[in-house]
């Protein structure tokens, strides 16, 4: 059965390079000779005032933009953002999914690829490199060739770059600080002894909602949102070996030390510091935001921007105008490791993976699109949007963003969610960048930004490169462990403190047992035989 497959797939590979060359031959100055039709996913973030994702002022830009440069329609397929990766498998499952896919999860395309599931690009790459010269220019043989196999030479996706490689931040309520008499902490210590403050002064800060009174807060989402605080208790002699076998898990439950954060977590908790019911809360839902805009929340972790995202629908324009113009979370830096360091540790500078599910019929139509996405004239006008509308030119030239309502706004910060082939601003100029993104807030004061961009990634340690071929124990685990670990992380910090060990000993044998042992022996193994 195994042969017949493979035959199988080989004469459709085939077929498809033979159609495709007929394809490129119908090429005209770039444009089909005939109209070509494609699906695109897209996020759906269900934002408050947000638009509809698949159709809306900047998916236009994008249908007519393609259809006039390539002859090509594109359809927009909507996809729940905090959900999408099993909403991804059901579609490759069922054969409904979009010809160009987008996703966090390698393991997810590799899953499929092993059934025959997904395009292998490498031909198509190789046959069509110089019909994408701005894909090329923008990614280049790091990112496009990033995931292709050592052995076989496969490339099921392409990495998108990140070009601002920023993950998370501590924030902090400034006029809190203030009201108090408090400085930035700068240690475990100062900022435990902060959230005990905000703890205890609740009718000070808060009035008549004293009762409202959360000093720290976080989600379901437990490894990502606590980062800093987890990771500062990982040792800095962690080596690459370790890094790579144990980092399949992207919230670096399997770090050694990593226990030790959570135990702490745990203990702020139990002293009443933490929001008693985060884990009630699932994706997507608005409870704990909107708490933050109402102003009772003294402190929190998250993406690196995340309070100063959303312009007037936002948490930090919300705070000020529900609390006062004072009132704003600032970005602090408190959790040193075992030698001193405010370690971050982030990830190589990639990205989302695109895919083409094997039922995508227009391979040369599909990568043409994230060339015409990767033009900077296109990404630019994404990014930033109309002037006037989106965005003013300042006096030094940089680019100012502005609060936007209507058909104009974007759904997610600087449309990641369309320029699918690159997360973070790039104007084409280094220097004009750096001064624009201080000023891409709308209605926020750079004064908040600057830092909040420079801690996030100060003393980080990056991701490098690994090749050791497909990690077979990986395949279909993605989905899975990620809801032990999510799991696991919820029940070890709500236990009681004396339960602590033994809640943690249950959760994590589990995710041992569950395929996570089978994963650390493989890639070992692997990255022995090859380093």
């Amino acid at each position: 059965m195994h042969k017949k497959r493979l035959v199988a797939l080989g004469f459709t590979l085939v077929l498809l390079l033979a159609f495709s060359s007929l394809a490129a031959a119908e090429l005209v100055d770039g444009r089909f000779t005939t109209t070509r039709k494609i699906t695109v996913e897209v996020y759906d973030r269900s934002n408050p005032g947000g638009s509809t994702p698949e159709d809306n002022f900047f998916t236009d830009f994008i249908k007519e933009g393609m259809l006039r440069d390539h002859n090509v329609e594109v359809e927009f397929v909507a996809v729940p953002r905090w959900t999408e990766d099993q909403v991804i498998n059901n579609l490759l499952a069922a054969g409904d999914a979009p010809d160009i896919c987008v996703t966090y999860s390698f393991p997810t395309i590799q899953t499929y690829a092993n059934m025959g599931g997904v395009i292998n690009l490498d031909p198509y790459l190789t046959e069509y490199k110089e019909l994408l010269p701005d894909l090329w220019d923008l990614l280049g043989d790091t990112n496009i060739y990033w995931s292709q196999d050592p052995d076989t030479g496969s490339v099921w996706a392409i990495e998108a770059i990140l070009f601002q490689n920023k993950r998370i931040n501590t924030f902090v309520r400034e006029d809190w600080l203030n009201k108090l008499g408090l400085d930035k902490p700068t240690t475990l210590e100062e900022f435990e002894d902060m959230l005990r403050a905000f703890r205890d002064n609740a009718q000070l800060l808060l009035g008549e909602d004293a009762d409202k009174m959360i000093p720290y807060s976080t989600s379901f989402d437990v490894g990502w949102r606590n980062d800093h605080l987890f990771t500062a208790f990982v040792p800095e002699e962690l080596s690459d070996r370790e890094m790579y076998v144990f980092g399949f898990d992207d919230r670096r439950l399997l770090y050694p030390g990593y226990k030790e954060g959570v135990r702490r977590l745990n203990q702020w908790y139990n002293e009443g510091l933490v929001w008693k019911d985060f884990p009630l809360y699932g994706a997507g839902d608005t409870t704990e935001d909107n708490m933050m805009k109402a102003g009772y929340v003294g402190a929190f972790m998250h993406n690196w921007d995340y309070p100063y995202r959303d312009g007037q629908e936002g948490i930090h324009a919300n705070l000020q105008k529900l609390v006062g113009p004072e009132a704003a979370f600032i970005a602090v830096e408190s959790f040193k490791n075992d030698a001193g360091i405010y370690r971050k540790y982030l990830s190589a500078p990639i990205d989302r993976k695109v895919f083409f599910p094997s039922t995508n019929t227009e391979p040369l139509a599909s990568l043409l699109y994230l060339n015409w996405l990767s033009k900077l004239e296109n990404r630019r006008f994404l990014q930033i949007g109309e002037e006037g509308v989106n965005h003013i030119v300042t006096e030094t030239g940089a680019i100012q963003s502005l609060p936007v309502t209507g058909e104009k706004i974007m759904n997610s910060p600087q449309n990641i969610d369309y320029t699918i082939v690159i997360n973070g601003l790039d104007l084409g100029d280094d220097s004009l960048t750096s001064k624009s993104i201080g000023l891409n807030y709308a209605g926020v004061d750079p004064r908040f930004i600057e830092p909040a961009y420079i801690i996030t990634s100060n003393e980080a340690r990056y991701g490098k490169n690994v090749q050791v071929g497909e990690i077979r124990a990986e395949e279909g685990m993605g989905t899975v462990l990620s809801e032990k670990r999510n799991n696991l992380l919820a029940q070890a910090v709500v236990a009681k403190v004396e339960d602590f060990d033994e809640v943690w000993e249950r959760g994590f044998t589990d995710y041992l047992r569950s395929g996570g042992q089978a994963i650390i022996d493989e890639r070992a193994q692997k990255y022995d035989e090859k380093y």
